[in-house]
């Protein structure tokens, strides 16, 4: 027998343990520790600029080529993209998770290479850049001068230069972004009417500029080969590029006969100025520089925090003295805090499973046996997640939580077989009794760890985010259980056999009270399972009744992907009517801050304007606020949520008539989607006009408006904005000698903004950008005083050549899938799930939409789409790898029915808890029923193996099935209630995250409870009815034979 050697040599067995518990710890200081693991889908960013040109023209011209070649990569899932007023264009490759991001980013740069030559020169010249950047924003910085001294400009520049690229060498930062950066540039500001007075165009102007603004390679002299061999080789130098706005003023535009020359100050302000002017920020009411820290993917958030706030320590005291740094969004404090909160719960479960072990075995010395199971297996688990390559984040703790209730299992089941022996036994020695007990509940405790790991081995090897999330809560108890299976098999018995004593001093008196009580309830139990047996057709259709119940009450329970979280932040979205200008917008901003700072339980707010941070599209009509709250134990009442907080301010901010602004919950996992709620796109596969589109987005958004499931509707289409169309007459324009290109160049440069070169300042390239002076360039009027020039030297007006109307088009254009497509993103209602609002917008859409319109979905909403179809795979899964381990154990095709069907009574008690509590059918509660399969398993395992026993003693099946019963009560009772113990405090806890924990707690606890409760008087009757079916047919069998 395998247990008898370590009876027999207690210090190995001890050893044993030890050395797991060393490995443990070893393990536990190298692991990462994060919310939860890579489970968002890699990303890889291609942006390219276009200055100057709208989002049609960006879509047609960049967008296009780019999505052309990179559609179809290797393991990509789907692809978005956004080209805006600002002249940009990202596009967006999502790829399954677990692709090689570094590999994916080699693939999407090759299909970028080949489309380059597809592209305007101006779009190649400024370069298309390609880069690996998880979705997950590690933090929001701020940069504000404590008292004025410094602006935004220099703030946003000396950011630039001494803080960026610091800290784009953290490793795990994936990137690191300027919010509306202010990089300096030479600006030129033409006046056109000094251009007509002097008879030249704007395309003079800018050649003038490039010919002399630029580096030259003037060669060596001396260089060999030479035909005298000379004494010393010279590097020549040129002037090269200009240094400051004075020598950019001293262009020489054009030089006359007499010797004189026309210089670009006399047709041109020159200033060192910014690139762009179409961001704002403000801090606390002070304005800011923000920067955002995006994660490398798969980077370990916490851990990079904790380097970037020692790179901040390091570089901060050279900043200047009136320079301040602060952050406006930190999602780890979040994961430090919730983290913090299971650990709390975790030792919490372990105090109250030692109560009720103890309370059931009465005495220390005993309780000491099967609680030394709890640091061994937890410890010793941690060195399974080493091998694994798991981290500490919190499905792993979940893990842990509920193993603390399993790990114990073993060894109760081991001393209380043993203590049996020794009360009905007497002549039998301590140790005698101990290798008895070995002998009668190895295979029951091999079972239990079989069946225990074989629930959770089909979600182990589950693909995608579900697969993920399975897979760590999986291998947590997998590996927790073995080892306790390890330990109950050889440090559990060797300690009996040390430990415990024949005749134990009598306990507490509660204790002999509660021995008492229990030895009426378990006669009760006795007559209650002998009832159960005679009325066994009745009983048999209650469970059908029941199973019913269960698919009735599953079907009510909302569903979800994961449950929404109180995680510290608010996010305020505006959208002010299209085309708003910055300024405008900046007023609603400062509003917001103002009115967010008045809240009690709000601690600072940053506000960015001109930046659509949902599509990541700078747009002067657009702004957000991060609003942060003050810390959990602060703000402990139910109206003091994230979610009742956002709602307050929802009903504060609707009295603004100047935006409309939409108060959010960041997602409720980094990295899926930029808030909480759905995601969806409309998709036009028709080619048809975007108008038409924008017609069907907003019937949908006022269908969606009527329904009450759904709140915080927006979409990102607005074809509505105002705008200006220009008609060349090429045919008049060549007739008179005049290029088309001179004249778009020229338009360019007066109404948007022409890069011409560079020039270099601080140790960095910067840009020349030319564009007409403000007076001339404030409405349309200013179109007739634009010239161009002729073949034969003439000026000719632009308004001669051309034709400007007003029009109305879109601000931006998004497309899906290489398809022009609409965002719609909203929030569920209170009291309604995320997939209430999924079911809901989908049928809104469905019933809108005709043929060649469809729908798809992104993000957090792409996942739990996903979800709904392999939800029950596991759970599935898990039973039927249960039936089979449990036919190959006993040999038989019908005793493992007797076990699986205790199965609905624990889903009846999961179901009932879940619903009557509010909580929702998510990838939490899918998790706790497959816990529960096993669950259910492993105390049936324990009356039908005594019950056979019994059987092969020679008692008739009725009496070995209720013995059967009787003898396993007290040990299935106390690990069921050792479980539930450990696991209440998941279900009751509160502060950071407290929702997930809601959910899986109440899951299993409900399960455990009515399986206790109900489930052990009626495994008995399955396992007596089975065993007569197959009595009977055994005898028919033997009769035709004979």
């Amino acid at each position: 027998m395998f247990s008898k050697f370590f009876i027999n040599r207690p210090i190995f067995a001890t050893v044993v343990s030890i050395v797991i518990i060393l490995a443990g710890v070893i393990a536990i200081k190298s692991l990462p520790v994060q919310e939860y693991p890579s489970i968002a889908p890699p990303q890889i960013i291609v942006s390219a600029t276009y200055p100057g040109a709208d989002a049609a023209t960006i879509a047609t011209t960049v967008a296009a080529p780019l999505e052309e070649e990179i559609n179809g990569v290797s393991n990509m899932l789907y692809m978005t993209t956004t080209a805006s007023p600002s002249g940009s264009v990202s596009i967006n490759v999502y790829f399954q998770i677990g692709t090689d991001v570094a590999q994916a980013k080699v693939d999407v740069n090759n299909r970028v290479q080949i489309a380059t030559n597809k592209l305007p020169e101006a779009v190649r010249k400024q370069g298309v850049s390609t880069r690996e950047r998880s979705p997950d924003i590690l933090k929001v910085l701020t940069l504000t001068s404590k008292n004025n001294v410094h602006d935004t400009t220099f703030i946003s520049n000396y950011a630039l230069v001494n803080i960026v690229d610091d800290l784009k060498r953290i490793p795990g930062i994936g990137d690191v972004t300027i919010f509306g950066n202010k990089n300096y540039a030479i600006r030129v500001w033409l006046k056109p009417d000094k251009l007509a007075t002097y008879e030249l165009t704007t395309a003079e102007v800018i050649n003038a500029i490039k010919s002399q603004n630029e580096q030259y390679a003037a060669g060596q002299i001396g260089q060999e080969p030479m035909d005298k061999q000379p004494t010393y080789t010279y590097t020549v130098k040129t002037d090269g590029r200009l240094k400051n706005a004075s020598e950019f003023d001293n262009i020489i535009i054009k030089s006359n006969a007499d010797g004189s020359s026309l210089k670009l100050r006399d047709v041109a302000k020159v200033e060192l100025g910014v690139e762009s002017y179409y961001f704002g920020g403000i801090f606390n009411n002070k304005p800011m520089i923000p920067i955002g820290i995006f994660l490398a993917s798969g980077a370990n958030a916490l851990q990079v925090s904790d380097l970037l706030e020692q790179k901040l320590a390091e570089i901060s005291p050279n900043f200047p003295s009136d320079l301040e740094i602060d952050t406006a969004y930190d999602p780890t404090i979040f994961v430090r805090e919730s983290i913090h909160e299971v650990i709390f719960t975790l030792i919490l479960s372990i105090a109250l499973v030692v109560g009720i072990i103890y309370l059931f075995l009465g005495n220390l010395r005993a309780t000491f046996i099967p609680v030394l199971a709890i640091p061994v297996s937890i410890v010793g688990t941690f060195a399974g997640f080493y091998a694994a390559g798991f981290s500490i984040n919190l499905l792993t703790l979940f893990g842990l939580t509920l193993a603390i209730g399993l790990v114990v299992d073993d060894a109760i089941v081991v001393i209380e077989n043993v203590e049996r022996i020794l009360r009905e036994e007497e002549e039998l020695s301590v140790k005698d009794a101990t290798i008895k007990a070995m002998r009668e509940i190895t295979n029951p405790v091999i079972a239990i760890v079989m069946v225990l790991s074989a629930v959770f081995v089909p979600a182990a090897f589950m693909g995608g985010f579900s697969g993920m999330m399975y897979k760590q809560f999986a291998m947590t108890v997998i590996i927790s259980v073995t080892i306790s299976g390890i330990v109950a098999l050889t440090l559990t018995p060797a300690l009996c056999a040390l430990l415990l004593r024949k005749h134990e001093s009598e306990p507490f008196w509660f204790i002999q009270k509660f021995n008492a009580l229990f030895e009426v309830g378990t006669q009760l139990f006795s007559t209650g399972v002998r009832k159960t047996i005679r009325f066994g057709l009745m009983n048999v259709a209650i469970f059908g009744v029941m199973i019913a119940a269960i698919f009735l009450i599953t079907s009510r329970i909302p569903t979800g992907l994961v449950p929404n979280e109180d995680k510290g932040m608010i996010l305020v979205i505006n959208n002010l009517m299209p085309g708003a200008s910055l300024h405008r917008t900046q007023k609603v901003s400062q509003e917001v801050s103002d009115f967010a700072l008045s809240q009690p339980d709000v601690a600072r707010v940053g506000a960015m304007s001109g930046l659509d941070f949902i599509i990541n599209a700078y747009k002067t009509d657009s702004g957000i606020s991060f609003i942060r709250l003050h810390p959990w134990d602060e703000r402990p009442r139910a109206d003091q949520t994230s979610q009742a907080i956002a709602a307050k301010m929802m009903g504060g901010l609707s009295q603004n008539k100047e935006a409309m602004l939409i108060a959010v919950t960041p997602p409720p996992i980094m990295g899926m989607s930029t808030t909480g709620g759905f995601e969806m796109y409309v998709q036009d596969r028709t080619g048809g006009n975007i108008q038409v589109l924008d017609g069907y987005v907003k019937e949908i958004l006022a269908k969606a408006a009527e329904r009450k499931e759904l709140a915080a509707m927006r979409s990102t289409i607005n074809t509505n904005v105002p705008q200006f169309l220009i008609s060349v007459d090429t045919e008049k324009a060549k007739s008179l000698g005049v290029d088309t290109a001179d004249i778009f160049t020229t338009i360019q440069a007066t109404f948007g903004n022409t890069y011409t070169n560079d020039f270099n300042l601080f140790g960095r390239t910067y840009h020349v950008n030319v564009q007409s002076d403000s007076t001339f360039r404030e409405g349309t009027e200013n179109y007739n005083d634009v010239f161009v020039k002729s073949s034969e030297g003439r000026l000719i007006p632009i308004s001669s050549l051309a034709t400007i109307k007003r029009i109305v088009g879109p601000s931006i254009i998004q497309k899906f899938n290489m398809f022009q497509a609409a965002q719609i993103s909203g929030q569920p209602s209170p009291g309604y799930s995320s997939g209430d609002a999924l079911r809901v917008i989908e049928e809104v859409a469905k019933s809108v939409l005709p043929n060649g319109y469809t729908i798809a979905w992104a993000g957090t909403s792409y996942q739990e789409k996903l979800l709904e179809k392999s939800g029950n795979t596991a759970f599935i899964y898990a039973i039927i790898f249960v039936f089979l381990i449990l036919a190959a154990l006993y040999e038989s095709w019908t005793i493992p029915f007797a076990i699986v069907l205790a199965v609905p009574f624990a889903l009846l008690g999961a179901a009932l808890s879940v619903y009557f509590r509010d909580l929702q059918n998510d990838i939490y509660f899918q998790v706790g029923l497959v816990t529960l399969v096993g669950l259910s398993s492993k105390n049936a395992i324990l009356m039908v193996e005594f019950a056979m026993h019994k059987l092969k003693e020679g008692y008739s099946l009725i009496d070995a099935t209720i013995e059967g019963a009787r003898i396993r009560f007290r040990p299935i009772v106390m690990t069921s209630f050792a479980f539930i113990a450990g696991t209440l405090p998941l279900a009751i806890s509160t502060g950071a995250g407290a929702n997930s924990r809601h959910i899986i707690g109440t899951t299993v606890v409900g399960g455990m409870v009515t399986l206790t409760l109900i489930g052990t008087f009626f495994v008995p009757l399955f396992f007596y009815l089975i065993m007569k079916t197959k009595e009977k047919f055994t005898k028919k069998g033997v009769a035709h034979v004979s």
